[in-house]
């Protein structure tokens, strides 16, 4: 049988108050942590697929982070998901979005016949956006990003991505790397059965030694980018109303502000 992985990934809360730990990475410890919202959109996209063929495919969600990284993994098996890995191992603490998906792509080798592999746009807590791409150069296979509505028939996927420029249908063959935005499927919700279903899974526990990954291309030492340093957003402050004159001298102030930040 084939198989879709989902990419998911555990994240802080996005209202919890964010903390950098002395090497300027995040503090995942002491936050309330979520499966990232993204995620969600990918694994109904992977659910779907398999549901219009379900004699073809099996979905299997995988993740990479520290201990409590299962708990996004169980929300995948809550919605549907039928089995789950996690790659997890202290040397890849810190690790960059190159290192991620070096290790990404050696876990996807232990998963038999992975035909598509689904993952969101771009974590919440990262945003760099670029896993899809560097998934797609690491195995070799095509990607299909930022897009909505996907759909599988024969060895091809088909998707639909929208942007500032128009819509585009983008086709690949399998096998492939999708990336969805929040324009794909709504998640589900999870019912009473499936949430007590993924509570006792067992899942399966991966580190770098059983994917084959030395240390030294892992981690915050080893990664091509690091985080050199961070400042709070400062609070927005009021806005001018410019409200005295006609429309049309009220329109040169606000081009004249405008100018002199640059902005027209």
């Amino acid at each position: 049988m084939a198989t879709i992985v989902v990419l998911v990934k555990n994240v802080p809360d996005t209202w919890s108050t964010k903390v950098l730990e002395s090497d300027n990475t995040l503090d995942r410890t002491n936050v309330d942590s979520i499966i990232d919202e993204i995620n969600e959109y990918a694994v109904e996209t992977a659910l779907q697929i398999k549901e219009a063929d379900p004699e073809r495919f099996q979905v299997v969600a995988l993740s990479m982070g520290p201990s409590g990284a299962d708990e996004a993994l169980r929300k995948a098996l809550a919605m549907g998901a039928d089995d789950a890995v996690l790659l997890s191992d202290d040397a890849l603490a810190g690790s960059d979005t190159v290192a991620t998906a070096w290790a990404l792509t050696n876990a996807l080798n232990t998963i038999d016949d992975v035909a598509l592999v689904v993952t969101g746009n771009q974590s919440s807590d990262g945003s760099t956006g670029a896993l899809a791409g560097l998934l797609s150069e690491y195995r070799q296979v095509p990607a299909l990003t930022q897009v909505g509505a996907v759909s599988v028939a024969g060895d091809k996927v088909t998707a639909t991505r929208e942007d500032e420029r128009g819509t585009w249908e983008l086709e690949a063959s399998l096998p492939a790397i999708v990336s969805v935005t929040e324009k794909a499927a709504k998640p589900r919700f999870p019912n009473f059965k499936g949430l007590q279903a993924a509570k006792k899974h067992e899942i399966k526990q991966l580190d770098i030694a059983s994917i084959g990954v030395d240390a030294g291309q892992v981690g915050l030492s080893h990664s091509a980018t690091v985080v050199q340093g961070a400042t709070e957003v400062p609070a927005r402050s009021a806005g001018e109303i410019i409200d005295s004159g006609s429309a049309e001298e009220i329109a040169a102030q606000v081009a004249d502000k405008l100018a002199a930040k640059s902005l027209i």
